[in-house]
């Protein structure tokens, strides 16, 4: 369980959605909050758990800044990046990667005042993401992603989509086995699939790993197409959850023969009720098929989602077990949200 100290609780994001316990929580860990290549020459705005951030790009990085210019409360994300500094386009003062400020434009001579330095939080960027932890001990392990710079592995993101739910309930709608057969019948499988074999789970330090071994595919399947014996190929999932909110899945593929996809499913959690999902797809074939064509896809499958998943009641994850009712096929979700739980969450709501 995290020990979360008084220092990380002084400062809760205006009008803030979480229980106080549960942002101390969760601001410790690395949540993913754009694309790099969103990050160019102007600031972004972006929000991590209730919490305003500007995001601007000089030459040694990306700076994530609480969204304030310190001397009027100007959004520094309404200003622009000139060389090195990010310029409040209220009175013009200059701060730098560091959040420091380096120019009173009506007092150039003066000294400036030591108070005039942004909050800066901790921001990388890897797989193609920046990420942020808005607590200066981060906790928790960043996702491991291999595909991502192995060059037999093409890369593709796909555009993020807003959510209307938790991100603790978005985990674990991708990490659900037992509902292909309804909700993604107009995709990849059918009725027929309902089944669900057994499986294994296994809490691990970094979060939960399921590995599932099923018929049912990760490519095009119409309900009116008619079985053959490809339907009895095995494709197998390998299901990596990193807590709190990422999730790497590695498909084998039946066809051709060593083909892997994996996913990574990074989800951020912009309140306790509303989240980002960003995705990142790997491949190993099909190279030369429009990328358009995978993006497509994946956009049409995670829509089946969360045209379903926005309307669970409650919007946050339960983690008190005995508040719904599980059955075998739910290990993977059982074992998530005890996971969680040893975290420090609340026991009834999580995001």
């Amino acid at each position: 369980m995290l020990n979360t100290n008084s220092e990380s609780l002084q400062n809760l994001p205006d009008n803030c959605t979480f229980s106080e316990s549960d942002w101390g929580v969760l601001s410790a860990y690395w949540h993913p909050v754009a694309y790099c290549d969103e990050v160019k020459e102007k600031p972004v705005l972006i929000r991590l758990l209730d919490e305003e951030i500007v995001l601007y790009r000089t030459s040694t990085g990306v700076t994530a800044a609480k969204d304030l210019c310190l001397h009027r409360g100007t959004p520094l994300s309404i200003g622009e990046v000139k060389g090195d500094e990010i310029v409040c386009p209220y009175h013009g003062y200059r701060y730098n990667s560091q959040g420091k400020c380096t120019l009173v434009p009506a007092h150039p001579e003066s000294p400036i005042p030591g108070q005039l330095c942004l909050k800066t939080y901790l921001c990388q960027e890897s797989y193609g993401l920046i990420w942020v932890c808005l607590n200066p001990q981060p906790q928790g392990t960043m996702v491991d992603f291999p595909e991502f710079d192995d060059p037999e592995f093409q890369i593709i993101n796909v555009p993020t989509m807003d959510w209307t739910v938790s991100s603790g309930r978005q985990i674990e709608s991708f990490s659900d086995v037992a509902h292909f057969a309804f909700i993604h019948n107009d995709t990849f499988s059918r009725e027929e699939d309902a089944v669900v074999p057994k499986y294994q789970v296994k809490a691990t330090p970094y979060g939960v790993s399921a590995d599932y071994i099923s018929t049912v595919g990760n490519a095009p399947r119409p309900a009116d197409t008619p079985y053959n014996e490809k339907d009895e190929a095995l494709w197998r999932r390998v299901y990596h959850i990193y807590l709190p909110f990422t999730v790497r899945l590695k498909i084998h593929c039946p066809v051709p023969e060593g083909g892997i996809i994996t996913i990574l499913n990074a989800n951020s959690p912009l309140s306790a009720e509303t989240s980002r999902l960003f995705a990142v797809v790997a491949r190993n074939f099909d190279q030369d098929q429009p990328v358009k064509d995978v993006i497509d896809f994946q956009i049409k499958i995670y829509s089946e989602d969360r045209d379903v998943v926005q309307r669970q009641h409650p919007e946050r994850l339960p983690l008190d077990l005995s508040d719904e009712v599980h059955v075998r096929a739910d290990r993977t979700s059982i074992t998530y949200r005890q996971e969680l739980s040893k975290l420090g969450l609340g026991r009834k709501f999580t995001s």
